[in-house]
């Protein structure tokens, strides 16, 4: 089943179940996704649908760490339980250690020895984690691996 027709069966079924929480989270990622189509001006396939989910997963972590350091213990969770729902429709995410392996091989691929070659250690990488893992993360992994 496609992620789209996934979010309109889940979109219906907190409408029947009266879930205005998870409808709401729903709808907002509908709108982000019909904007992306009209400024496209083409429908989204699955990966441009995921890659629509992932930036508002990051920006949701983005704002869940300012409302942490204000303090603002409502708005963190509120945030992380939209977080939660956007993560329901993401692929199943890469642990540390299964970034390791990769960032091993790539390293390796691309014979990189040093921080000038992250570039192209990062360019392999984000292709076989795309939406899998936290571009941070990665990035953290591979400079580690490079140092």
């Amino acid at each position: 089943m496609s992620l789209r027709n996934r979010l309109s069966d889940d979109m219906k079924l907190a409408m029947k179940s009266k879930d205005k929480f998870r409808l709401s989270v729903i709808r907002m990622v509908r709108s982000s996704i019909q904007n992306t189509e009209i400024d496209k001006k083409a429908e989204l396939n699955d990966d441009e649908i995921l890659e629509v989910l992932t930036r508002e997963v990051k920006q949701r972590k983005d704002s869940l760490q300012e409302f942490k350091n204000a303090n603002r213990d409502d708005l963190v969770t509120k945030l992380e339980q939209e977080i939660a729902v956007l993560m329901d429709y993401m692929p199943e995410q890469l642990t540390e250690a299964e970034i390791e392996t990769l960032v091993q091989e790539a390293v390796a691929e691309t014979g990189a020895s040093s921080k000038k070659d992250m570039g192209k250690v990062m360019q392999r990488l984000m292709d076989k984690v795309k939406g899998k893992a936290d571009g941070k993360v990665v990035n953290q992994i591979v400079q580690k691996f490079l140092q």
